[in-house]
């Protein structure tokens, strides 16, 4: 990946993830430059890519801006209506696990192949914050931590196109995500949030030490892991409602026999 391209990447990160929102101004090119440690004529034209593709709007005399639109640097018309499905039928997340099954097993074999040290480094800092969001109990919050941890694996394959559709996924990938871990906080059992965690840390070694047979392994395991889990206590919490509506006369009826609830 060229200097640029990994710069317009970072920069589309921050915006992706709301550090810069809609309208925002961006700090200076001096500022930018000395964050990231790059040239300001790098910064420039990476700059220049996200302008060009929608992503920032440069205003001559007054520096450069996070598009008010920020649909426009989606994948267009893709993944917006999916967002809507899975609010009105929340059965399309297992869908996204399967996209995500395609997708993240090739983006965590290439990361295993050609992280640098620096993205070796962010993986592991997102698996910190997502350990410590889980530890206290914030749903929403050890939610995005996961998205990003697996954003940033992405980031690692240092392939442009992996990595632009998986920008594009973030708000849908984070909406599952959330979903999946609410659904798993509240009704799984303390050995299943271990083995996510146990998870999620068998990739970052298989990417840390640099064996992409294992890290894909590892995704794969992982992502059929999620979706076998919350199958289940899906469909364990809708026989509890189905049970709960049931009359009175007839809940105790089966109560006295409970041969009755198994037939």
């Amino acid at each position: 990946m060229r200097l640029a391209d990994r710069i317009a990447e970072q920069l589309l990160v921050k915006v992706q993830q709301g550090q810069w929102r809609a309208g925002q101004r961006l700090p200076s090119e001096r500022t930018l430059a000395d964050e990231l440690r790059v040239s300001r004529t790098s910064l420039r034209e990476a700059i220049q890519r996200l302008v060009s593709q929608g992503v920032l709007e440069s205003r001559r005399g007054d520096g450069t801006y996070v598009q008010e639109r920020r649909q426009s640097f989606l994948l267009p018309g893709t993944f917006e209506p999916l967002a809507t499905l899975l609010v009105q039928d929340p059965e399309y997340r297992y869908d996204v696990l399967e996209a995500r099954t395609a997708l993240e097993s090739s983006t965590a074999w290439h990361a295993a192949l050609r992280a640098t040290q620096a993205d070796k480094d962010r993986i592991c800092r997102c698996f910190d914050v997502m350990l410590k969001y889980q530890r206290s109990g914030d749903n929403d919050l050890s939610a995005r931590a996961d998205a990003q941890f697996h954003l940033a694996i992405a980031e690692a394959s240092h392939n442009v196109v992996l990595l632009r559709v998986m920008h594009s996924l973030f708000e849908l990938v984070l909406s599952t995500v959330t979903q999946n871990r609410r659904t798993m906080f509240t009704l799984a059992t303390p050995e299943a949030m271990v083995s996510l965690t146990e998870q999620h840390e068998a990739l970052m070694q298989a990417i840390v030490e640099g064996d992409p047979a294992r890290a894909r392994k590892c995704i794969e395991e992982h992502l059929a892991f999620v979706h076998d889990t919350v199958r289940r206590l899906d469909e364990d919490d809708a026989r509890r409602e189905r049970y709960a509506k049931l009359p009175t006369t007839l809940r105790k009826v089966i109560l006295a026999d409970p041969t009755i609830a198994t037939s």
